[in-house]
């Protein structure tokens, strides 16, 4: 499920850094760390990778990938499949959920943390004249 709260610190950053990349407005708009959206996009350029497959490619423990995965998956960022194997058992495959998709996220998770920013706004000095 897509959270609507971005990081107020990054968004900041993100303003006065110049020109931002899609990772850092990834980063911001969704509240999550830098790992997680080169997770992204690493998966966005392998999909249907294991875990391990990813840890082998980014160069992290698996366990870390995993966390990375888990927020993906929170955040509607990707999804993931079990495959059987031959010899029995199952491996979980991940693939990234489509860029056109993913900016529709971003665009709506922005638009829902504004619309609480400005509903804050509009609270403000209300207390006082109850």
């Amino acid at each position: 499920m897509v959270s609507a709260e971005p990081d107020p610190q990054r968004f900041r950053d993100l303003m006065v850094g110049g020109e931002p990349g899609f990772e850092g407005v990834m980063t911001c708009v969704f509240g999550i760390q830098t790992h997680e959206s080169r997770t992204y996009l690493i998966l966005l350029e392998n999909p249907g990778s294991t875990v391990a497959e990813l840890a082998d490619k980014m160069e992290r423990d698996r366990s870390n990938v995993n966390r990375s995965l888990a927020t993906l998956l929170d955040k509607g960022l990707a999804m993931r499949e079990r495959r059987l194997l031959d010899g029995g058992g199952h491996v979980y495959q991940y693939t990234a959920t489509d860029l056109p998709e993913a900016r529709e996220l971003m665009h709506k998770t922005l638009d829902e943390w504004a619309a609480y920013v400005h509903n804050r706004i509009d609270e403000f000095g209300e207390e006082t004249q109850a």
